[in-house]
């Protein structure tokens, strides 16, 4: 094939700013789709794709444009997956930068930008919607303009819905976006790709998903992963177009897949290399295996359905290599697994996927983050979960993950907006003015402050229309606490946290309350503690369940009331010195998943 006609590109866009929609219109424009077979989202192969308007899954397409062939790979837009994006930006010369025309810049713009500029790519800026009421075309084209540093005259309009301006969008990317380079001299055509994404079948087992970067794949070659060290005959290649469509090979310059029948999870990982068994070519640059940022422990409501558990996440880490999982047990939810999130929004789809796909009841506890922790032996460890944070006095030292935080948000809302970055440890690094008024701020902030619903508050204070996005920028210094709570002067470890110093006070008062509130009342007076820095916090003690011993007695002489009065109290006397409290498994669930705002 000729590589000058061959254009690679993505489609990169904030959420809901109609990156699905213009795909259709692509699809539909290049005849790659049939009329009779066209659907909205039509690339959103998952259910909940559909149903909340994202892209949680890559999904490539080849299409032709008169005598080109334009590749296009539809990529997720969330942080919890920039790995994989940069990845996918890896394989493609050029990117359509897609903003709504009814709503302008948005944070996530600025970062899939910057996302795509780090891999090199050529940026077409596209204003989209141009068809709705509240549409500002000619702002928003100033505003890409100045954003992307190019005349007004080069920012495309387009409507999804319509199709207007699709075809001199294609036109554009033709022109705009460079071709693809051929193998390097020193390949010798040996064959060498860049995994950007894969999948997995029973019967086929793992298909990745290659931009070929030299030489060229064939069926029945011997290969290998750099990154596993793992061989593998190559069952089939071939070209999405958009469903897997076998042809007798692809070479550099293509966007294509390899059948590699590996079944086992753990072996294929997205930014790996694919090359021959013995080949010369050393693996490509950029490597490395994501870690997990979030974690959460995951309980069938049934112990029946924990064998069923194991094999749905074995099988979900055979198409997404993120997930990380290991076993654990619980006194109150019996045995589940701790598992490693790339942030929130992935928890959320891997526990709604084990839902949907695998039909399972799931308990799902708090995220939490993870923590360098260095004792007072020098020992450093990282630590997951609050119930194995060493002891108060223990530590010496406590690191944890920090994040820069992009936020647009109108003018009006700046006064409540900078009261929650207070309340949530973030300082402002640098402020910026859009056109119309609207002020970008870049502020930097822990990550556990993030995840205490920072997000809904934000959207909160500022009626929906701000905007944010995030990313990690290493460890720093922590004050934190690890809040115990204790129940009849017994420790519950499920219900421990981290949480800042400062907060230690509120934070018990409110789990206090919480669990008197809805922990049932036993035959005896129990004290509900929180316990932190060595001492009590907060207490509150929840009355004995009252049982009147008395009631079947009638007439006679008042001392047979008070010998009964005074045994009960004897005995209640007892069972506060002895008794243990059996938390029900509700209870427990409302502590456990409540989210900590």
């Amino acid at each position: 094939m000729n590589q000058k006609l061959i254009r690679n590109f993505s489609i990169i866009a904030h959420v809901d700013h109609g990156k699905s929609t213009l795909a259709d219109r692509l699809l539909e424009r290049t005849g790659t789709i049939p009329e009779r077979l066209m659907r909205d989202q039509v690339l959103d192969r998952m259910d909940l794709e559909r149903e909340r308007g994202i892209t949680i899954k890559m999904q490539p397409v080849r299409m032709r444009h008169g005598d080109f062939i334009l590749n296009l790979i539809d990529t997720p837009g969330h942080i919890d997956f920039s790995y994989e994006v940069s990845r996918a930006l890896k394989a493609v010369e050029g990117v359509l930068l897609l903003v709504d025309s009814t709503q302008g810049v948005q944070a996530q713009t600025l970062t899939t930008l910057a996302a795509a500029r780090a891999e090199h790519c050529a940026i077409i800026p596209v204003v989209s919607k141009i068809d709705a009421p509240a549409a500002r075309v000619g702002e928003v084209v100033e505003e890409l303009s100045r954003l992307v540093q190019i005349p007004p005259s080069e920012v495309l309009a387009v409507s999804g819905k319509t199709g207007a301006g699709v075809d001199e969008l294609l036109d554009a990317i033709a022109e705009r976006i460079p071709s693809p380079r051929g193998s390097s001299p020193e390949s010798g055509e040996e064959p060498r790709g860049l995994i950007f994404d894969f999948s997995y079948s029973t019967h086929r087992g793992i298909t990745v998903y290659l931009r070929v970067f030299d030489g060229t794949f064939r069926k029945g070659q011997t290969l290998r992963f750099h990154a596993a060290g793992r061989e593998f005959a190559a069952l089939e290649v071939g070209v999405f177009s958009p469903e897997e469509t076998p042809v007798d090979s692809i070479s550099a310059g293509e966007i294509g897949y390899v059948v590699t029948g590996v079944k086992e999870a753990g072996i294929v990982a997205v930014g790996d290399t694919v090359g021959l068994v013995r080949g010369s070519l050393s693996a490509l640059p950029g490597f490395s295996r994501p870690r997990p940022v979030v974690w959460a422990s995951v309980y069938p409501e049934s112990q029946d359905d924990l064998p069923l558990l194991r094999q749905s996440l074995e099988r979900l880490r055979l198409s997404d290599s993120s997930i990380s999982f290991e076993e654990e047990s619980s006194g109150v939810l019996g045995r589940g697994f701790r598992c490693g999130f790339l942030g929130l929004l992935h928890l959320e789809i891997i526990t709604e996927r084990l839902k949907r796909e695998f039909s399972l009841s799931l308990i799902v506890t708090m995220p939490t983050i993870s923590y360098r922790v260095t004792d007072r032996h020098g020992k450093e460890e990282i630590v997951y979960t609050p119930a194995k944070f060493p002891e108060h006095g223990e530590i010496v030292r406590i690191e944890e993950p920090w994040t820069k935080v992009t936020i647009i948000t109108p003018p009006d809302s700046m006064s409540a907006l900078m009261q929650m970055l207070h309340e949530h440890e973030a300082h402002i690094v640098a402020t910026e003015t859009y056109e119309g008024g609207r002020i970008e701020l870049m502020v930097e902030m822990p990550l556990r402050e993030l995840m205490r619903g920072f997000f809904d508050k934000l959207k909160n204070v500022s009626s929906g229309y701000a905007s944010l996005s995030y990313e990690l920028i290493g460890e720093r210094v922590a004050d934190v606490v690890r809040l115990d709570i204790l129940v009849a002067e017994e420790p519950v470890p499920a219900f421990a946290r981290v949480v800042a110093r400062h907060r230690v006070q509120e934070e018990g008062e409110r789990m206090a309350e919480k669990l008197h509130a809805i922990l049932p009342k036993q035959l005896f007076v129990t004290k509900i503690q929180a316990q932190a820095l060595g001492r009590i916090v907060a207490s509150r003690t929840l009355s004995a369940m009252r049982k009147d011993v008395t009631g079947y007695l009638y007439g006679g002489d008042v001392s047979r009331k008070k010998k009964l009065l005074e045994k009960q109290k004897r005995g209640k006397k007892k069972l506060l010195s002895r008794g243990k409290v059996e938390i029900p498994e509700e209870v427990f669930m409302k502590m456990v998943q409540e989210s900590d705002r």
